[in-house]
């Protein structure tokens, strides 16, 4: 949906109250898209990795369940400490 198929909306008509509460809708839409958008990766990566095959039976192997496990533990730990940096960077004023 693009701008022109919004409604006008006159935004400052609204209370503060109303205006924080849309904030924060927009802010937990923003972090779900955020959160699809690395499930999405992280689902392409360790498919691409450790995913050989069709998988037989609609089982993977021993070898690429345990492949995609570590994939993904990896995924979070770098994803972890990236954040705890940038949590540093931040309280030191960057």
């Amino acid at each position: 949906m693009d701008s022109s198929s919004l409604p006008n909306l006159d935004l400052s008509k609204l209370s503060d109250a109303d205006k924080r509460d849309l904030q924060q809708q927009l802010n937990n839409e923003m972090q779900k898209a955020k959160l699809n958008d690395a499930i999405h990766t992280l689902t392409e990566i360790c498919w691409t990795k450790c995913i050989t095959g069709a998988p037989s039976s609609g089982k993977l192997s021993g070898k690429e369940e345990s492949c995609a496990q570590n994939c993904v533990e990896r995924f979070m730990d770098a994803n972890t400490a990236v954040l705890r940096h940038l949590q540093v960077m931040q309280g030191e004023g960057m």
